[in-house]
């Protein structure tokens, strides 16, 4: 079974940066991977997912051009750089990967989930 563990959470005031990385056992290149969040009585949304090359992306609209999605596949890694934080960008962060064969950010698509990192946005 895939295992993610997901780091770089921590609280930062608004305007602020943080990045994210999930480290990524038995990691697979022919994996889709995503972000994800939840935040305290919200449904799990997805922010941002990448192809198994890396050549796509896909953002949810709430965080485009704020938010970079990448993966190092020779480090079995995949990074979040968040940029411009909210006070609405705080919640429970996830890594999960996928063998759906397409780009999504639905969550019942993707199969194997890490513990989450907090990320905490003060105004």
């Amino acid at each position: 079974q895939v295992q993610q563990v997901e780091s770089g959470g921590g609280s930062v005031q608004a305007g602020g940066s943080l990045s994210l990385s999930c480290a990524s056992s038995r990691y697979m290149r022919s994996n889709y991977f995503g972000w994800f969040r939840q935040a305290p009585g919200k449904e799990r949304e997805g922010v941002a997912a990448i192809s198994p090359g890396g050549a796509i992306t896909y953002y949810a609209d709430s965080v485009k051009g704020r938010f970079t999605i990448s993966r190092d596949n020779a480090q079995s890694t995949v990074y979040l750089q968040m940029n411009s934080l909210k006070p609405e960008d705080t919640a429970m962060y996830y890594c999960a990967a996928g063998n759906q064969g397409r780009i999504t950010l639905a969550p019942a698509d993707y199969n194997y989930w890490g513990q989450g990192t907090q990320v905490t946005v003060s105004s």
